[in-house]
């Protein structure tokens, strides 16, 4: 006969334990692995107007899952609450960061009129107990995506739209491997087409947040888009007296540029309270759920390659080829800005303004004076920057012009900067050795255009510097009514 340690491990195994006989016959040891957990989704459009039904594709181990939707401001307020959705897991194709994941709608959900614009978090989630004989342990599983929602009726309740910077978002998502950048790609390698169809990435909290915060917990009124709907909704421009970036709006395509652009010169007033930005040129494809960029990589381009116009390239929008540089949209550009603080470049600089124009409206309520300097203690000076070439005259800088900045830009206040060597040398017009500037300004095409040239300006409203709050203030009460 048999020993029963023996007779039993067949069945063990079956049934995902594994026992290990002791003499007399007991188990000694017992394993079990308990199953996968996890969730993950995105929302089929970036942006929706008020009154339009979200979408949402989902990827999960469980059959119920529950899904919370907030609405993040000045407060943070749940809008809407699921709490047994039906979940089953959804393949991952090979291509997924550049073509997306092709989930089928797991769930809909209609957007309220009354659902304010604005940034929305969608927090899903799942749980179990472990296993079943052993490990048996609470566990939960939780991910999250975002989308926005737009006013239905722009201009309804505020005249200043807040354009968030989705594309810069999707560009640094390496979800399924692969970004526009090699530092985050599967093994160090650098893509040059990104989907919104996956869970996405999102740096809201790191820049935009603390201003719709501050924005709103001061009273005043914002509406809000994405980056795509200055491509494919400008009609809504028309409804708004000031448009803002703010943070790291890195990723322009030709339409959204020339759209803001007709804004200006019909009078409209725009706020970049962003550095880095407009900095490359990106091409939608697919409807606007993806976009291409091949940066460095200009000669790979189809566009390079076709041997016609480049204005389209998807490299800088300061290269040679495109001819186009940011300068003539915001009055600065990252060719002659760099980092602050940041990439070790500038580690032991202020991060401060200094202040070379007091006497601007820009600065009324702040008693700056020649010679100050102001957000250090946040460093609002930082991470990537955005300057024009300088030349000084009698102590003060002034725009050359030659780099395709504005003829009546003005310079108001300046901090060094500088590009990283890695960042720049593949580019055959640089000038090794370069310095630049973070470069704070204005200049008047129709509209008035403010730029601080920072991406970093946010976590001096964040820490309640009140020369950086005062600022925006002006901005806003000047340009916005």
């Amino acid at each position: 006969m048999k020993s029963p340690s023996i007779r039993r491990r067949p069945f063990l195994r079956m049934t995902g334990l594994v026992g290990l006989a002791t003499a007399a016959g007991g188990i000694a040891r017992t394993e079990e692995t308990a199953p996968e957990l996890h969730i993950e989704g995105y929302a089929g459009e970036v942006s929706y107007p008020q009154g339009a039904e979200l979408t949402l594709h989902v990827s999960s181990s469980q059959r119920r899952y529950s899904v919370e939707i907030t609405r993040v401001g000045a407060q943070r307020t749940v809008v809407w609450k699921g709490t047994s959705e039906t979940g089953a897991i959804q393949p991952i194709p090979a291509n997924a960061s550049s073509h997306g994941c092709g989930w089928p709608v797991g769930l809909r959900v209609p957007i309220a009129a009354n659902w304010k614009s604005g940034y929305y978090q969608v927090q899903f989630r799942v749980e179990d107990h472990g296993g079943d004989y052993v490990r048996r342990t609470h566990r939960v599983a939780d991910s999250s995506c975002f989308f926005i929602v737009r006013a239905a009726q722009p201009g309804g309740d505020s005249k200043i739209l807040l354009q968030f910077s989705t594309n810069t978002y999707n560009a640094y998502n390496n979800w399924g491997g692969f970004s526009l950048y090699a530092f985050n790609g599967r093994g160090g390698n650098q893509g040059h087409r990104v989907s919104f169809q996956r869970p996405p990435g999102s740096q809201f909290s790191n820049w935009e947040q603390a201003f719709v915060e501050w924005a709103e917990s001061h009273g005043y009124v914002l509406e809000y888009a994405a980056n795509s709907d200055l491509e494919s909704h400008p009609e809504i421009l028309k409804a708004y007296k000031l448009v803002l970036s703010v943070g790291h709006d890195e990723y322009w395509s030709t339409p959204m540029r020339d759209n803001l652009e007709k804004f200006i010169g019909d009078g409209g007033n725009v706020a970049f309270f962003s550095g880095n930005t407009c900095c490359w040129q990106v091409r939608s494809e697919d409807n606007g759920s993806a976009l291409t960029c091949w940066k460095q990589n200009v000669q790979q381009d189809p566009v390079f390659v076709a041997r016609g116009s480049q204005a389209t390239l998807s490299s800088l929008w300061g290269h040679h080829l495109v001819q186009r540089p940011e300068n003539q949209l915001t009055g600065v550009g990252f060719l002659w800005g760099g980092y602050h603080k940041s990439h070790g470049q500038l580690m032991d600089a202020s991060g401060a303004f200094n202040v070379h124009r007091p006497t601007h409206w820009l600065f009324e309520g702040t008693s700056l004076k020649t010679g100050d300097s102001f957000g250090a203690k946040d460093t609002i000076v930082g991470y990537e920057c955005d300057g024009c070439e300088l030349e000084w005259q009698e102590g003060l800088p002034k725009p050359t012009h030659r780099d395709g900045t504005p003829a009546n830009f003005e310079v108001l206040a300046t901090a060094p900067a500088q590009w990283h060597p890695d960042d720049c040398e593949w580019y055959e017009r640089w000038q090794p050795g370069r310095k630049g500037h973070a470069v704070l300004g204005t200049y008047t095409r129709g509209g008035t255009v403010f730029t601080c040239g920072s991406t970093d300006w946010s976590h001096g409203l964040r820490g309640r510097d009140p020369i950086v709050e005062r600022i925006p203030r002006n901005i806003l009460d000047r340009l916005g009514k």
